[in-house]
């Protein structure tokens, strides 16, 4: 890959659709764009309206784009759900080159070699992480090129997602106008940026509460081991809150963000405001004590359905404790709520990166990171993900004449150039051709 390149995460959820923009420049990732729409076209994370979920689409993209003043064309996609799976795999090669160094050739015939397996018709590999390489018995080697071997070994983690859910985010992203370069699992990228390389090692939760689902992945030895989606988040919390206030959910919704807290002790009966009851202009008066009585109690519920998921993939004690993140994560008194309902060492994840610097967006900014990270050791060729980042590349934002270099417009419904290989191209001529 090249020393400095754009490349573009679009984060489908459940409230809310998120593109961010970053450069790469010697392995760092600075974010230079950042683009947010409301999203009505998915429930529980799954796309139930392809229309509304492409418009969504556009409005965050056509955000992004004004930001840096060049057209989006191609975007690393995160997935989720609880169609998506995770099994080991194993791959065994035999060194190709005369010198017996490891290129780039045999990892990625050591990869292929690791795909060949059984898999159900209604189901697809989307990626394989390796977890280590193994030269001539040695093992934990993260990057076996320039090692000098005979035999070349893989044990990764092959990850599958069901066929109609990954038609159907395809089909949205290529509706947009859009190209899909790679597609990234959410927990994998959630913890790119939420969890520390000592806390994946040791063994720690990652919970990312987002608005229509809850992710709970478990990290060890430095790998995700296990992850599962409960289908609560925040909308839940909404709808109480609007049940019990009797108003709009976009009301209860602002309320939740505004004036609430998550934790009843810490609430503060001062904190008053007023509330338009649904179907009249009548308003009435409530303090933070009452609402936190509301959320508390569905938040309570939602970390003990977590704890019951780790305790059903077979860990009831984790020795890092739990990360939490997500757009939930803006309500105080999560962590204090969390850290009574675990029992353990519990902290909120929140991306440094200027910009982004909310817990909504660690998912499309780890997936960033991942992706740029995985390709590297795949070998993976990303292509510019923005048009126009040669002008950017050569003259800095500054100086960049618009009037003599208009912004491209992306054409909707075009259908995607067929010059990738490997998996994308398998993916999208599977479904589109």
């Amino acid at each position: 890959m090249n020393r400095s390149e754009i490349l573009v995460s679009l984060d489908i959820g459940t409230s809310k659709v998120k593109v961010i923009i970053g450069e790469v420049s010697n392995d760092t990732i600075n974010v230079i764009g950042v683009g947010t729409a409301e999203s009505v076209g998915m429930k529980k994370g799954a796309i139930v309206d392809i229309d509304q979920t492409v418009h969504a689409i556009q409005n965050a993209v056509d955000q992004a784009e004004r930001m840096v003043d060049m057209a989006i064309k191609s975007v690393i996609v995160s997935i989720n759900g609880d169609h998506i799976a995770l099994q080991d795999c194993h791959g065994v090669v035999a060194v190709s080159s005369e010198t017996r160094e490891i290129d780039q050739e045999d990892v990625t015939r050591v990869i292929d070699a690791s795909q060949v397996m059984q898999i159900p018709p209604e189901r697809e590999i989307v990626d394989v992480i390796p977890r280590q390489f193994i030269v001539d018995g040695q093992d934990e080697i993260n990057d076996p090129r320039g090692m000098i071997g005979v035999r070349l070994e893989m044990q990764g983690t092959l990850i599958t997602c069901g066929k109609t859910n990954l038609h159907n985010i395809l089909k949205c992203v290529e509706r947009a106008g859009l190209q899909v370069q790679d597609i990234c699992l959410q927990p994998l990228a959630a913890a790119e940026v939420a969890l520390s390389q000592d806390e994946k090692t040791l063994g720690v939760g990652l919970v990312n509460i987002g608005a229509g689902s809850t992710t709970v992945s478990f990290y060890i030895d430095g790998h995700l081991a296990n992850t599962s989606v409960i289908p609560l988040g925040g909308d839940n919390i909404t709808k109480d809150l609007s049940i019990g206030l009797k108003t709009t959910t976009e009301e209860a919704e602002q309320i939740k963000l505004e004036h609430g807290h998550a934790y009843l002790n810490s609430a503060i009966e001062d904190n008053s405001f007023n509330v338009t009851t649904i179907g009249t202009d009548d308003k009435q008066t409530f303090n933070q004590v009452q609402i936190a009585e509301i959320i508390e109690a569905r938040l309570d519920e939602i970390f003990q359905f977590v704890l019951q998921e780790f305790r059903r993939m077979g860990y009831p004690a984790l020795p890092g404790g739990y990360v939490l993140t997500g757009g939930l994560m803006q309500v105080p008194g999560v962590v204090d709520l969390a850290r009574d309902v675990f029992q353990t060492n519990v902290r909120v994840s929140i991306p440094s990166h200027i910009g982004v610097r909310e817990p909504q967006f660690t998912v499309g900014l780890g997936t960033l990171q991942f992706a740029y990270r995985n390709a590297k050791i795949q070998g993976k060729d990303y292509e510019v993900g923005i048009e126009g980042q040669q002008v950017k590349q050569e003259q800095s934002p500054k100086s960049v004449n618009t009037k003599e270099k208009p912004k491209p417009k992306r054409k909707v419904k075009e259908e995607p150039k067929d010059n990738k290989e490997g998996f994308m191209k398998k993916i999208q001529n599977y479904f589109f051709d």
